[in-house]
């Protein structure tokens, strides 16, 4: 069982994700802004690793005749953002599975927030290209996931600094403490310049960082 499909987990997903994410609320606001620079009114927006639904919610709420595709490869955590969504679900096409699973667009912008951060570089270039495919020209895509430097003299520094974060927010001190062995052995986090490149690897252009706080990093770019 993953955090993904346990009960507990996926119900307390909105609040346990707020208290460990500096500014997430702000993030998704961002993101729409970003977005709304180059999509139309009537946009039709992918949203990769839709779980949860709260980017969906911020994104409904600001711009109220786009249209989404929502992509998550847990029915759980679909399902809560059906619930997030409530009389506005009917706004979203939705899709259990990876980007594969996704309709072919082309979409007027895309977003993968809090996502990337779980695959391996090989198959992050995969979903990022798989992306680029699914839109317009001009159109943007906005990621935000872990990224950091993992080497130095003090590696975990960062990751110090999310746990302080986290426990000042209410996280319990020593599962708060946890999360940084277990970012390290889970994760295969890059740095932010290996972020950057894969996003102009994968087909990118005018690649920006517009977020940054404590490990987490987002970016906008463009298909050109």
């Amino acid at each position: 069982m993953t955090a993904f499909s346990d009960p507990v987990a996926v119900s307390g997903y909105a609040d346990r994700t707020a208290r460990i994410v500096p500014a997430l609320r702000d993030l998704h606001r961002m993101s729409g802004v970003l977005l709304a620079e180059r999509a139309p009114a009537e946009a039709r927006i992918l949203v990769l690793g839709a779980g949860g639904g709260l980017e969906l919610a911020a994104f409904a709420g600001m711009q109220p005749a786009w249209r989404f595709e929502a992509v998550d490869p847990s029915a759980d955590m679909l399902q809560l953002a059906r619930t997030a969504l409530g009389p506005q679900a009917h706004r979203a096409h939705w899709h259990e599975g990876l980007i594969d699973s996704a309709r072919p667009g082309p979409f007027d912008g895309a977003t993968c927030l809090l996502t990337l951060h779980f695959l391996p570089r090989d198959e992050r270039l995969r979903t990022l290209r798989q992306l680029h495919a699914r839109l317009k020209p001009g159109a943007a895509l906005v990621v935000a996931h872990h990224s950091f430097a993992s080497q130095g003299p003090d590696p975990d520094r960062w990751l110090r600094r999310n746990a302080a974060f986290a426990s000042a927010s209410g996280i319990a001190p020593a599962q708060a403490a946890g999360s940084i062995a277990a970012i390290r052995e889970r994760l295969p986090v890059l740095s932010p310049e290996q972020d950057a490149a894969l996003l102009g690897e994968a087909g990118f252009v005018d690649v920006e960082l517009f977020w940054c706080a404590f490990t987490f990093k987002g970016w906008v770019a463009r298909r050109p």
